[in-house]
């Protein structure tokens, strides 16, 4: 991973070549809703300002309710590094899942930028692998981000994660064990293979939602 960076606030690119990443034609920003965005915000400026690029600030927001409060964040964002050479955007989307989030909005010749701090799923991943696994833009990865919330909040939403996955495993094989007591034949077969379908799919849901 090269360095670009040196001062408190670096940045990183684990993917794309400089060469790539100044070809950039729009930066596509992910900026969680829970974060300061403030430390980095000049930062973000000065990368899309040395490039020439236009940049897309795109965040996710789990609740409706919520998601005016977090486009207000994005504008804001966006005013703050926009000027005659950078032209800025902001755009939220409803759910969890940064993937497909990405994959609704990224072009040809976008360059994804997130940060080093950002991590998702019951495994607490970082982001950038995510993306790398699954997408095939340029991924920049930039660091500084600070939450909004305290940590504890994340704990809690990790432990409701657990055990609502628990929960789901548990009430799945109690019913398996019901089904194989039915006669051995392919309804029997039929069910079981349902049951563990709807398992995984249920465990998938209850993974998405709490993010």
């Amino acid at each position: 991973m090269n360095k670009l960076d040196t001062s408190p606030i670096s940045m990183t690119y684990p993917l794309p070549s400089y060469k790539d990443l100044e070809s950039a034609r729009r930066l596509i920003i992910l900026v969680p809703a829970d974060s300061d965005y403030t430390p980095v915000t000049h930062r973000v400026w000065e990368l899309a300002n040395t490039l020439g690029s236009h940049i897309l600030f795109l965040s996710l927001c789990t609740e409706e309710a919520k998601e005016s409060s977090v486009r207000r964040r994005l504008i804001t964002m966006a005013a703050m590094v926009q000027n005659g050479k950078v032209c800025a955007e902001a755009r939220v989307e409803i759910g969890s899942n940064w993937v497909h989030a990405v994959r609704s909005n990224v072009q040809d010749g976008d360059t994804i930028v997130c940060f080093a701090e950002q991590r998702t799923g019951m495994l607490h991943r970082p982001l950038s692998q995510i993306l790398q696994s699954n997408l095939s833009a340029p991924i920049y990865i930039l660091s500084g981000l600070s939450p909004l919330n305290p940590p504890q909040l994340h704990w809690r939403s990790q432990i409701m994660a657990w055990t609502g996955s628990i929960a789901i495993i548990i009430i799945s094989f109690l019913l398996q064990i019901r089904i194989t007591s039915l006669p051995q034949d392919w309804a029997q077969t039929t069910l079981l293979i349902l049951s563990v379908l709807a398992e995984i799919w249920l465990i998938g849901i209850w993974n998405r939602l709490s993010g």
